[in-house]
């Protein structure tokens, strides 16, 4: 399976408080790249990017009031091409869940992830950021539709050594 994207993608933008400068940063040096795509982020660092670099930004409820949660529901719905998500990997998050569940989300979904300056500077200067590019999509149909034990919990083939 695949998915079509287009020239415009949609780029998920997230921060923990400790990086939103960082992001800040980031997002004004490449605010000629950024303005040529749809921009959704969590509700605090959406208001600071669209104070910051006037551009419109979808924003969503703040990380710990769910924010991550509905950034992943549009990653798992098709509805986010790439995410930066510059976490703090120091300060322990109250939410840390909500975090782990969005990052597991982008890699089932086969979403490009940057979670640092360096690499979201090479992934958003790529040339397939601003062309057709056909993501791969994973077949998860085996998975959904293997047997349940008589427990209701998803069946287990036995393994032999």
């Amino acid at each position: 399976m695949e998915a079509e994207l287009g020239a415009r993608k949609r780029i998920g933008l997230v921060a923990h408080d400790n990086k939103k400068p960082d992001l800040i940063a980031w997002a004004r040096f490449n605010l000629g790249l950024l303005a040529a795509h749809d921009l959704v982020a969590t509700g605090t660092t959406g208001t600071l990017l669209e104070e910051e670099l006037d551009v419109p930004v979808q924003k969503l409820r703040s990380g710990p009031l769910g924010g991550d949660q509905q950034l992943g529901a549009l990653i798992a719905d098709g509805e986010i091409d790439f995410l930066v998500f510059f976490w703090d990997p120091l300060e322990p998050q109250p939410h840390d869940p909500d975090v782990k569940a969005l990052l597991r989300l982008a890699v089932v979904w086969n979403i490009p992830v940057a979670c640092n300056r360096a690499t979201a500077d090479f992934m958003i200067s790529s040339p397939l950021m601003t062309s057709d590019y056909e993501r791969q999509l994973p077949d998860y149909r085996s998975y959904v539709d293997r047997p349940l034990a008589s427990n209701g919990e998803p069946g287990r083939s036995a393994r032999t050594t």
